[in-house]
């Protein structure tokens, strides 16, 4: 079954051109032109994924964002205008997925939205060992097959984008990953020195994992050279 979109846009014909090109590549699209209705038809119709712009008439996109997430474990593909780290930072924190500034060539967005889907996919179109592993450390578990994490018990509710730089991270856990690391294996794309959508997604990890934001434990931060998962700390 072919993937299916809602694309929360206020501006009819530029939501009509990209609903368009999205069907001609065979995906499932429906257009919803207002906030203040966007949270109701997300819920109601389940998307596989929401390209979500902020502007929008009745409510905002974050507010849409933060009403949604908890209750939505779909994709949420964020789209501002301003090139700006708050929005981008605030954005993912209330829990999108990624984030992509406009204006965005068609092609560009196709290709972002099929990231997302696939990774998405548990071990869709991946045969690799890796496909199916799982690591353990102490009271914390997490399986790349089944998308999950599991602490003390409790299935942590993490985004795509949250299991991926987790899984990421636990798979080198005990190494160090720059920014640049990380922002190349998820996005690939290089760290241009400003993009904080990393260090917004370890804060999050952080609170879900029960971390110390003063003094973390867990997933320390390594001072001018990146992030470590610790092996310990687990109990």
């Amino acid at each position: 079954m072919n993937a299916r979109i809602l694309l929360v846009e206020d501006d009819d014909r530029l939501a009509e051109l990209t609903a368009e090109y999205l069907r001609k590549n065979e995906f499932i699209v429906d257009i919803e032109a207002r906030g203040d209705t966007a949270e109701t038809r997300i819920l109601e119709t389940r998307p596989d994924l929401v390209v979500l712009d902020v502007m929008l008439p009745g409510q905002d996109g974050f507010a849409v964002c933060r009403a949604v997430r908890p209750q939505y474990d779909g994709i949420i593909l964020i789209l501002t205008a301003r090139d700006e780290d708050i929005d981008q930072i605030l954005g993912l924190e209330l829990g999108a997925d990624d984030y992509i500034t406009k204006p965005v060539p068609p092609r560009v967005l196709l290709a972002r939205i099929k990231a997302l889907l696939r990774r998405a996919s548990p071990g869709a179109g991946d045969e690799t060992p890796e496909a199916s592993e799982s690591l353990s450390f102490g009271s914390f578990r997490i399986s790349q097959q089944t998308r999950s994490a599991v602490l003390a018990g409790e299935t942590i509710d993490l985004t795509t984008a949250e299991f991926d730089l987790l899984w990421l991270l636990a798979r080198h856990a005990g190494s160090i990953l720059s920014r640049d690391d990380l922002l190349q294996q998820l996005r690939g794309i290089g760290f241009d020195g400003l993009d904080r959508s990393i260090d917004a997604r370890i804060s999050r990890l952080r609170k879900k994992l029960n971390d110390d934001p003063d003094n973390p434990t867990r997933i320390k931060t390594v001072r001018s050279k990146g992030y470590l998962f610790s092996r310990h700390d687990w109990q």
